[in-house]
């Protein structure tokens, strides 16, 4: 069979499993595809490479094309997010003064209270708290903002580091603590110079993380090829989420050609049983990453416009224009027409109130019944698109 070679960008997490696992399972194949993975070092290199064509498609940041749409990256052709790859995966750690300081005020380690977690913070910060993200425009970057908003902590300083060199951040002191993509906590734990405080999903319970980006004109252009490959990865993410799988995922990741760490470190994110402390303390998280399942791969449009409200905020931008215009390269109507077909659940609207599912529901779909999953903010933040999809 001769197969279209497409270079698919990704940055070594956890989370590209998707990419990963449809090239390494036979998933690419299926749809005459074959990927030439191309491991990238920081985010703004995914976004120039291919906003350049040099790479076919990129796993990135959920909120980077909402920065690219208000103008606030280079001058690049458009593109879009055509799916979620994740959701949740990110870790926020500390390093070991501030572990300290938090353990002699008798904070437990808990790993799941994010409330009690910023109040214990706030009292053991001494100074500006910095903290590093992954990239500025991040969900990394959202989850910290929000959570020290709340915990009452105005004084902090956010600095982006890849997420291979949040540890070596760390331990120079350039920050006192970090939010970032599995498995690179973890390595930090392993390193015995940090610990892990909370998951991103005890602050919000189904955080966007990824996403599989194109440019439009390829999408749009090729649509017999943008459909391949969506079908691929979208089956590569219903197979991450089986729980059997999860061990061999691991196993793929952790080799040298992509993660090139030790198979447990991937499998701790993966299975959500995490080694909080370097003195052995784990503790397990159920729901730490999603693939598929509740929805996980649906490109809501209301995320969109959440994302661009705090952007739009912080650029001295109108919230609403901005939303508009973020809304559109969230691309529900390329999910239904390549997704639908091959078997995904389709949701009837294309936009909806973020944060409003304390628990997991089962809603109509496009054909039938779907489960959406439990997406609550840890202080009951709702937000609501002030306009349909």
């Amino acid at each position: 069979m001769n197969l279209t070679r497409l270079r698919l960008g990704y940055v070594p997490l956890i989370d590209a499993a998707p990419l990963i696992v449809a090239h390494e399972l036979g998933f690419a194949a299926e749809e005459g595809l074959a990927f030439d993975l191309v491991r990238l070092t920081a985010w703004a290199q995914s976004r120039d490479m291919l906003g350049a064509g040099m790479i076919d498609a990129a796993h990135m940041l959920v909120p980077m094309p909402v920065a690219q749409a208000l103008g606030l990256g280079p001058a690049l052709p458009e593109f879009d997010l055509l799916m979620f790859l994740s959701q949740g995966g990110q870790a926020i750690a500390v390093g070991a003064d501030l572990t300290a300081r938090l353990r002699a005020a008798g904070h437990e380690f808990d790993f799941r209270d994010a409330r009690a977690a910023g109040l214990a913070i706030r009292r053991a910060a001494t100074g500006r708290l910095r903290v590093g993200v992954p990239f500025r425009f991040s969900t990394q970057h959202e989850l910290i903002a929000h959570w020290l908003g709340v915990s009452g902590i105005t004084d902090f300083e956010v600095t982006t580091v890849p997420p291979p060199m949040m540890a070596d951040a760390l331990e120079a002191g350039e920050v006192d603590a970090f939010c970032v993509g599995e498995p690179w906590a973890s390595f930090a734990v392993d390193r015995g110079i940090a610990a892990l405080l909370l998951p991103g999903t005890a602050i919000w319970a189904a955080p966007p993380e990824k996403g599989l980006m194109m440019r439009r004109d390829m999408a749009e252009g090729r649509p017999e090829l943008t459909g391949r490959l969506m079908r691929a990865i979208w089956r590569s993410c219903r197979w991450l989420d089986r729980p059997e799988s999860r061990g061999m995922a691991a196993e793929i990741l952790s080799r040298g050609d992509y993660l090139n760490l030790p198979p447990e470190l991937a499998e701790r994110g993966l299975t959500g049983r995490l080694l909080v402390t370097p003195a052995g303390e784990t503790r397990r998280t159920p729901r730490f990453i999603a693939f598929h399942d509740g929805a996980a791969t649906f490109p809501w449009k209301s995320l969109a416009a959440l994302f661009a409200a705090r952007i739009a905020r912080g650029h001295g931008q109108e919230p609403e224009q901005a939303m508009r215009r973020a809304m559109r390269h969230f691309r529900t109507d390329l999910y239904r027409q390549h997704l639908g077909p091959a078997g995904a659940a389709l949701p009837g609207a294309s936009a909806r109130i973020e944060g409003a599912l304390a628990e997991d529901r089962e809603v109509s779909a496009g054909k039938g019944q779907m489960i959406l999953r439990a997406d609550a903010f840890f202080d009951g933040r709702i937000f609501e698109p002030p306009f349909p999809d």
